[in-house]
């Protein structure tokens, strides 16, 4: 089944929401600023889209910038920062089966449905 990590205040995971909608095929939508992702459920997917914890951050957020920008963190500190402060993960993020996709731009999406 597909999984779509969602923030329905964000435009762009809205947009992503809409794309997987519009594929007809099942799909469980979690909100992630609920539904915190744990340790080892954030580092499956940061392993499935094969990058580096800190391409998963968004460094524009508030948080990054006054709690963790400039430190020399490792990669389980990065992990443990996305989830104490989930508002830092990229979104939308969707599963399908070992298929995974940043939805950033939401079209992205579209290649693994």
């Amino acid at each position: 089944m597909i999984k779509i990590y969602h923030n329905p205040r964000c435009r762009k995971s809205r947009e992503g929401l809409a794309i997987v909608q519009e594929s007809g095929k099942q799909f469980e939508i979690i909100e992630y600023l609920k539904e915190v992702p744990s340790f080892e459920e954030l580092s499956s997917i940061i392993s499935l889209l094969d990058i580096s914890p800190i391409d998963l951050i968004r460094k524009g957020e508030v948080v990054w910038k006054e709690n963790y920008k400039g430190k020399e963190l490792s990669d389980d500190e990065l992990i443990k920062a996305m989830i104490e402060n989930p508002k830092l993960i990229e979104r939308p993020i969707v599963i399908n089966n070992e298929k995974v996709r940043i939805g950033r731009p939401p079209e992205n999406i579209k290649q693994i449905l």
